[in-house]
């Protein structure tokens, strides 16, 4: 065998980074030395965090835009306004970050978890209904990677059974589904800006909606329960204190303005690398449903087929890649198995008996442990060259396997 592999002590096929994250330039600069100069560093008497909710959610096709510290919490206030309380089910997936079980069960609700479809790695929207019991009151999908989930199915079903849905987009700002932009399909969805996100301001999140109403209580309840022109001690419901700084409002400003620019290139180094990795057997990047006429790309994931690489393990493929140069991570656990899942339904328990178990999900347990191979987005700003590394590196692994 002419060519060793760098786990086994060989020459790295790739020495060269790939492009670092976050990207800034002097109008971060700009925006943060406006609110310093300002003195007015908190988003009530500031002017940075409405202009960004403003533009945000007309970016994105929505009415409105009410900014919060980080995704989880506008998961949790999403999930609050439409009136998902203890004891209440949310349907949703296991292949996610543990944020979207535990905005649930901050609120003393059930998340009750369906499988994914093995193309897409989105929740299986065939299953949906048969998870939907008396308690359900809302249907949480999660647009995995930057991939849009069957919105079609899972707004027809909830339509049906009187549910609402609260979208998960915090990887899937500016994806669209029927060339509508995710997040305002739905009665609100859930966006993050946290480090490693497409635009970033180290944390903070963002819920759309059109919906006037809920667009009212979800400012009331992340503004420590206020009303919309009351008083400024008048609280008119239990709420929590998420506001953005007008720190993060600046930098998220100058993030939106390239986010375009960036997006263009991640989607046309996404589609390059697809297109090439499909010549190597064993190796499946994920479809795309046809009906996403826009993919946001946080995430580049493919399949990887064991088989095919004279039985290495997916772990072991994995750190060989990492010896090639190439970053890679194996991604999700199983949330169904998540012990945060099985601790939070504990106490759940003491008020709620019939509390159901994690439900079996096959697909993604198969899929975190065995098949699942990620890229970060950062990654995809990089030049077609880099691309094709990433292919070389992978042919590499699997010429030596073999």
């Amino acid at each position: 065998m002419s060519e060793k592999l760098a786990i086994e002590g060989g020459a790295p096929l790739r020495q060269t980074p790939f492009p670092s994250w976050p990207i800034w330039d002097e109008n971060e600069e700009r925006q943060l030395l406006e609110v310093l100069h300002s003195g007015q560093w908190g988003m009530l008497s500031g002017t940075k965090v409405h202009a960004f909710e403003r533009a945000f959610a007309d970016y994105q096709q929505a009415k409105h835009g009410i900014c919060v510290v980080n995704g989880t919490a506008a998961l949790e206030v999403s999930l609050a306004a439409v009136g998902v309380g203890p004891g209440d089910e949310v349907i949703t997936t296991p292949y996610t970050f543990v944020a979207t079980v535990n905005a649930a069960l901050s609120l003393g609700a059930i998340p009750i978890l369906v499988d994914v479809d093995p193309n897409t790695f989105c929740i299986d929207v065939e299953q949906i209904e048969g998870a939907i019991t008396s308690r359900t009151k809302a249907i949480l999908p999660v647009h995995i990677a930057g991939q849009p989930a069957d919105m079609d199915a899972i707004l027809a079903i909830a339509k049906t059974h009187g549910l609402r849905v609260v979208e998960d987009a915090c990887q899937a700002w500016g994806a669209e589904w029927r060339g509508r932009r995710v997040g305002a399909l739905g009665d609100l969805g859930t966006v993050s800006f946290q480090a490693s996100k497409n635009i970033t301001a180290g944390e903070g999140g963002i819920i759309v909606t059109n919906d006037d109403q809920l667009a009212d209580i979800c400012w009331s309840l992340h503004n420590v329960g206020r009303r919309k022109g009351g008083l400024w001690y008048e609280h008119v419901r239990q709420g929590w204190n998420y506001r953005m700084t007008e720190w993060q409002g600046a930098i998220l400003l100058a993030q939106l303005a390239r986010a375009d620019t960036l997006s263009e290139r991640r989607s046309r180094n996404a589609h390059h690398l697809s297109e090439a990795l499909q010549s190597i057997p064993g190796i499946h990047p994920l479809k795309i449903d046809q009906r996403v006429t826009r993919h946001a790309w946080h995430i580049f994931i493919f399949r990887y087929q064991s088989d095919e690489f004279g039985d290495m393990s997916r772990d072991r493929f994995i750190e060989a890649l990492q010896a090639e140069g190439v970053p890679c991570a194996p991604g999700y656990v199983p949330l169904n198995q998540s012990p945060a899942l099985l601790d939070g339904l504990k106490r759940i328990q003491t008020f709620r008996e019939d509390a159901p178990p994690p439900r079996p999900c096959p697909v993604a347990e198969r899929v975190c442990t065995q098949e699942a191979v990620w890229f970060t987005q950062n990654m995809l700003i990089g030049s077609e060259q880099d691309m094709n590394d990433i292919v070389a590196a992978i042919a590499k692994i699997q010429r030596w396997a073999k």
